[in-house]
């Protein structure tokens, strides 16, 4: 196998492979072996056929597409790794030449590395966040404990209001017939939560409970229904239980019952301390993003178009993985919020270029400052991902392959040039 490489602009190269005639024989070899089953042969049982008569009858090419895969499969990584170039996508292949008796050569274009240009680096100036618990922040923090200990009462002696928690039974109709979904008996609704369309939960307040009304309402016209986007409906309306939420007292008694503490006024110490804990870190990462970024605002590099959307394919398999954690593909996401897939990538092609841009510009610090990574501090960083997994340093060590580990220790020297560049940094 003989190799060319040639630079393109933008930080693209194309590399050409040549393989020996001798090698795609056989190739071709192995395709017949995989094939010869399908071909029916006069005088022959099937499969029993030889190479050359199938190609005789068939001509050469018959056997070609799998001796071509084969051939790419065996050498283009190869390829990658001999070119000695720093490859950030994925290969995409052209049959320059395919023809029996002679080499087969085929070419790929990929993108580059690109090369940072680092501008000013160290001593960057920024505005420190202040992390500072109010008494707001407390408050709000009691008020979603008091919420998540509030138990519901009925209220169906009185019209519904605004927050109330109702049953009801609805059926809808466009244009005085019913359509797919629109019905349903005992569906619970929390008033004013803007689950339905429209102003549907609006209609029903001062409505008391067995009163049949209708409500009017006009679908979306990004619904993900398109069947029903844009079109007036009316439902026809029982409410049948109104509930509401009836709160404890905040008091010494509750902050005994929710909490380790006696009193209120511990419990608050307890609640800000937490908070203070909590928005240092966010503090921290504040600080961290934004002496990041204006290292990435210093910096300069030309990012081939093959290398974003790389990433960008990348960042769409991640959110499908997702999708399905959550029971839905990312054709019915799609589906959902009136999208296409070239939409969604155009949405996260800049959240891309900004990832490769900050991971290229820390990268270009590690060399720089030349940061490394002891394997001292890679088992150390193995002993606690162990611990979160539950399992043993050497069982996880098991299962990661030298690339994992590989990419763990970068990621960890780019963590500790985010640690560098803070340090350096002056926060004001």
């Amino acid at each position: 196998m003989s190799i060319q490489v040639e630079k393109l602009e933008k930080n693209m190269a194309k590399l050409t492979v040549e393989v020996p005639a001798e090698q795609f024989e056989k190739a071709l070899k192995t395709s017949y072996n995989k094939n010869k089953n399908r071909f029916n042969i006069p005088g022959f049982r099937r499969g029993k056929a030889p190479q050359a008569l199938i190609e005789k009858m068939y001509g050469p090419d018959v056997l070609y597409e799998d001796a071509v895969n084969s051939a790419i499969n065996e050498t283009c990584s190869d390829a990658m790794k001999e070119s000695g170039l720093d490859i950030v996508s994925r290969p995409h292949v052209s049959v320059e030449q395919v023809e029996k008796g002679k080499s087969f050569i085929y070419s790929f274009e990929v993108a580059v590395k690109p090369e940072v240009t680092l501008g000013e680096y160290k001593g960057i100036e920024v505005e420190r966040a202040r992390p500072e618990v109010t008494d707001a922040d407390i408050e709000a923090e009691l008020k979603k404990v008091q919420d998540q200990n509030s138990r519901l009462i009925s209220a169906d002696d009185r019209p519904v209001q605004d927050g109330d928690q109702v049953v009801v039974d609805f059926e809808g109709f466009i244009d005085g017939e019913t359509f797919e979904g629109g019905k349903a008996e005992a569906y619970p609704l929390t008033i004013g939560s803007h689950s339905f369309v429209d102003t549907f939960e609006e209609q029903l307040i001062g409505k008391a409970v067995d009163e049949e009304t209708e409500v009017n309402v006009t679908f979306p016209e990004n619904y993900h229904a398109k069947d029903l986007a844009g079109k007036p409906a009316m439902f026809k309306v029982v409410v049948r239980e109104i509930k509401v939420k009836e709160l404890p007292e905040l008091d010494d008694e509750f902050a005994s019952e929710v909490s380790e503490f006696d009193t209120l006024d511990e419990y608050k110490a307890d609640i800000k301390a937490k908070l203070s804990e909590t928005k240092q870190k966010q503090a921290t990462t504040e600080n961290e993003n934004n002496v990041v970024e204006k290292v990435v605002e210093n910096a300069s590099m030309e990012i081939p178009d093959a290398m974003i959307d790389e990433q960008v394919d990348n960042m769409v398999e991640s959110y499908g993985r997702r999708m399905l954690n959550q029971g839905l593909t990312i054709e019915q996401y799609l589906q959902f919020t009136n999208s296409t897939m070239d939409k969604m990538k155009e949405d996260l092609r800049p959240q891309a270029v900004k990832r490769i841009r900050t991971r290229l510009v820390l990268e270009a610090v590690v060399a720089q400052e030349n940061i490394e990574v002891d394997d001292e501090a890679v088992e150390e960083e193995i002993k606690k991902m162990a611990a979160s997994y539950k399992m043993e340093p050497e069982e996880l060590k098991n299962y990661m392959g030298e690339t994992e580990l590989k990419h763990m220790k970068e990621d960890m020297a780019v963590q500790e040039a985010v640690d560098f560049l803070v340090a350096e940094a002056k926060l004001v």
